[in-house]
């Protein structure tokens, strides 16, 4: 399925966190927390100005991002999970 998010918003999957942390110890998944990291798949054609004019993402497709614990809204495609969120809750680019 093709997706494309309006406006300023990313749709974003989480990149799965390492089993094992420095130190060897293995976190059950029950005790996880989800990522806050996670990869653009899709972005929107940019917000629209009060003047009508189209401003353009500083984020796209393939950027590893990080956003906050609480950003976006869950959603199942394909029997995949992603984000959709806003740009505003992007913190950083990942280089």
């Amino acid at each position: 399925m093709k997706v494309r998010p309006l406006h300023d918003r990313l749709m974003v999957e989480r990149l799965e966190e390492k089993e094992v942390k420095k130190g060897g110890i293995i976190i059950p998944d029950t005790a996880k927390e989800k990522p806050q990291e996670g990869k653009v798949v899709a972005v929107g054609n940019g917000k629209v100005s009060e003047e009508g004019k189209r401003i353009a993402l500083d984020v796209k497709a393939g950027d590893k991002i990080l956003f906050g614990k609480y950003s976006g809204s869950e959603v199942k495609l394909d029997d995949k999970e992603y984000l959709i969120m806003r740009e505003e809750d992007v913190l950083a680019i990942l280089e």
